[in-house]
């Protein structure tokens, strides 16, 4: 999956597949998450937010959705 660069202290990239509804999120630290049945509307937001790390933490994180870890 194709994520682009986001300028946040903890999130690198983010990535969004329309056909799946999977949202990919590359932290600082390297590691690669992959978050299932995400709304397109959620991902957007997401990589539209002022701060990254705090729509991550109270709408993706928190929302409970399936996710695994890729890297």
């Amino acid at each position: 999956m194709k994520r682009v660069p986001v300028e946040s202290s903890a999130i690198a990239s983010i990535g969004y597949d329309d056909e799946t509804e999977t949202l990919e999120v590359e932290f600082t630290s390297g590691t690669v998450y992959r978050y299932l049945r995400v709304p397109a509307s959620v991902a957007a937001a997401f990589v539209d937010a002022d701060s990254r790390g705090k729509y991550f933490g109270e709408f993706v994180r928190e929302a409970g959705y399936e996710y695994y870890q890729v890297s």
